[in-house]
């Protein structure tokens, strides 16, 4: 659209709030405005079958955490829910990807949150929850061998998983390639994690820290997963991050004085 200030749709503008708010909590590194440089790593349509991730990894380059962009797009971009518009300079461009996935996970939880329970599977972004407060299940697999690495039992919550494992291609010059890139050279991004699932409140806030967790590298990963989680790294270990203790209106009125 070669307007400045565009009228959306509500879903749209809440998709367009998303890629703002991603690129603020992780200080640039998720950074959803990366779509030409995604395309011209290759990834412009569906992907043939991916590349093995132990190929991947030996043909990768040497790993290093990546970093946010000099002057980032997300920064320009304004939306107000109210009036449904988004403004940012005419030609920039918003890449859904997995944070649409989040976002369609809550959108859809808000209409089932007065039934029981329900479960949400927006293409491996999870929502949990109901009015019961079940406890469920959340597997977490190895992206090497498809094994379970762990399990959580959790009630009323999110989980996102984000890897490199399931969309590895080369591209045009022969180089390992794959959706996650580094803001600071537009470039696939090899830091040393293959993949992070998270555990939030919300799927999208899920989504977003997930994708920190494998942009931010080794060293930062465990601080991107504030609601737990497990981190896996390219030598095929992982690390589990317990979710904080839960902590109860009973428990709180011990203190009340």
């Amino acid at each position: 659209d070669p307007r400045e200030r565009v009228p959306v749709s509500a879903l749209m503008a809440r998709f367009a709030q998303a890629v703002v708010i991603a690129g603020s909590l992780t200080s640039g590194l998720v950074d959803a405005t990366l779509l030409d440089p995604i395309e011209h790593a290759g990834y412009t349509g569906e992907l043939p079958d991916p590349m093995p991730l132990s190929r991947a990894l030996e043909l990768a380059p040497d790993r290093r955490p990546a970093r946010a962009a000099v002057r980032p797009t997300w920064q320009q971009i304004d939306v107000d829910l109210t009036t449904r518009t988004v403004t940012r300079p005419p030609g920039v461009k918003l890449d859904s990807g997995g944070l649409a996935k989040g976002l369609f996970a809550d959108v859809l939880a808000e209409s089932l949150a007065p039934h029981a329970s329900f479960a949400i599977n927006c293409a491996g972004d999870l929502r949990v929850g109901g009015a019961r407060g079940l406890t469920r299940p959340i597997h977490v697999e190895s992206p090497f061998d498809g094994s379970t690495l762990h399990t959580f039992e959790l009630a009323r919550t999110a989980a996102a998983t984000s890897g490199i494992g399931r969309r590895s291609w080369l591209d045009a010059d022969g180089r390992p390639a794959h959706h996650l890139l580094d803001p600071s050279t537009g470039m696939p991004a090899f830091t040393g994690v293959v993949q992070a699932t998270a555990l939030a409140p919300s799927a999208l806030m899920a989504e977003i820290h997930a994708k920190a967790a494998i942009l931010g590298g080794p060293g930062d990963a465990r601080a991107s997963l504030p609601y737990g989680g497990v981190i896996v790294l390219d030598d095929g270990s992982h690390r589990v991050i317990q979710p904080p203790p839960t902590v109860t209106l009973t428990q709180l009125s011990a203190y009340a004085t």
